[in-house]
């Protein structure tokens, strides 16, 4: 099915927490029913089964709906209906033309969606079903930011107990996201009188332990040396805590070492797989300095669609680099995008930053953004939609990226 086909029917689509909306109409925009289902195997049934009824066959029948995934966009898309997406605020100014004083109910804005698809497909996104891989790589990407946000919490929390009470450590550990400083806390019960005690030679074993060669058992010794005058109490308080919050710190450490190694193999086996489309996609992805395992994942999963059509201009839109302008009379504003893939965001604002480390050109670039005025992250924005065209055109070309061409004249750069 292309996009120039046209269809029959148009299904709007509410989603809810623990119900959806759904409302049917035809080409001429005639309501022909609307249903409400419970979230779960049997509403999903229903759902089919009503639409089956109507006449509503998956070649003729296109959906819309706001998420661009979830159990509904699975459930429909395994049966071959033409799912479209929508951002919500794009479908708030497709309400006005329902209710200018504002009205909204679920089952008024699952009408707006299938008539605004009906009457504005292009403002509507398709759904293309990824391949399982490119799913499980998604989540396990998804999994690793979360895992990385909880390990930098629970980081927080004893960088914050250790403040408090052992603040010596901290100048050797700022982020108190080390296991060399978990073992020593372990191994004197978190209480500093007990670190104090330990000798150099217990120290020297346990920063050869953990490969430690930055500072010496000697300088740990003499930092261990320097405990706070507390009130009697305090320091055994908040070393139970410390104590309670390092098993946690342990664990989330080695599953984040896991996710990463997932992700790495994961890659590794999609990139030589011939019978995957999109392996060569990964060899050049992966061939761009500064793009990286991250970079590569988050490209290849947040922006599919675009990134398999090759369309630049929809890639740079959904990773944020696109500027925004508005024009009225004689006044122009440009800004930044704010409605993007926060992920892609992220991770093209890190790519950039290195790429422009290692390409000449892309560092000729930022130093011509920042002596037009701009600053750091304006010309990062820069970088990362040259890189982004980078990309497309190796794709287009299906070659690797070469260093050799890359060059600047010596004199561009100060």
């Amino acid at each position: 099915m292309t996009e120039s086909e046209s269809f029959l029917f148009f299904v709007g689509v509410d989603l809810g927490a623990q119900q959806h909306h759904l409302h049917l109409i035809d080409g001429s925009g005639k309501s022909l029913g609307k249903l409400r289902i419970e979230h779960g195997s049997t509403g999903f049934q229903q759902m089919l089964a009503w639409l089956a009824k109507a006449g509503a066959e998956p070649s003729q029948t296109a959906v819309a709906l706001e998420a661009p995934r979830g159990p509904v966009v699975d459930v429909l898309m395994e049966r071959d209906y033409a799912v479209f997406s929508i951002n919500p605020k794009q479908l708030d100014r497709f309400r006005d033309r329902f209710s200018v004083a504002g009205a909204k109910d679920d089952g008024r804005d699952a009408l707006v969606g299938a008539c605004a698809l009906r009457t504005d497909r292009y403002a509507f996104r398709r759904l293309r079903p990824d391949d399982p891989r490119v799913i499980r790589l998604r989540e396990l990407s998804r999994a690793e930011d979360s895992n990385q946000q909880d390990f930098r919490r629970a980081a927080n929390q004893l960088w914050s107990l250790l403040q408090r009470y052992f603040p010596a450590l901290l100048a050797l550990c700022p982020a108190a996201d080390q296991r060399w400083l978990w073992s020593l806390l372990e191994r004197v019960h978190a209480l500093p009188a007990r670190a104090a005690k330990l000798s150099t030679a217990q120290l020297q074993a346990l920063l050869r332990q953990h490969r430690i060669r930055r500072f010496s058992a000697d300088g740990l010794a003499q930092t261990l040396q320097q405990p706070l005058p507390l009130a009697p109490g305090v320091a055994t308080a908040l070393a139970e805590q410390v104590l309670l919050l390092l098993p946690r710190l342990r664990l989330l450490h080695q599953q984040l070492a896991q996710m990463q190694q997932r992700i790495e193999k994961l890659l590794e086996q999609i990139g030589q797989d011939n019978q995957f489309s999109e392996h060569l996609t990964v060899q050049i992805l992966r061939s761009i300095p500064g793009i990286g395992r991250k970079g590569t994942v988050a490209v290849l999963t947040e922006g599919g669609t675009p990134l398999a059509e090759r369309d630049y201009h929809s890639l740079r839109a959904r990773c944020g680099v696109a500027p925004v302008t508005k024009l009225s009379g004689k006044t122009k504003l440009i800004s930044m995008r704010r409605a993007c893939n926060y992920r892609l965001r992220e991770a093209m604002f890190h790519c950039a930053n290195a790429h422009m480390q290692h390409d000449s050109r892309a560092r000729e670039l930022y130093l011509r953004q920042r002596k037009g005025g701009n600053d750091h992250a304006r010309a990062l924005r820069s970088v990362g939609d040259r890189l982004l065209a980078l990309i497309i055109t190796l794709l287009r070309k299906q070659v690797r990226y070469d260093p050799s061409l890359r060059t600047v004249a010596t004199n561009a750069l100060p």
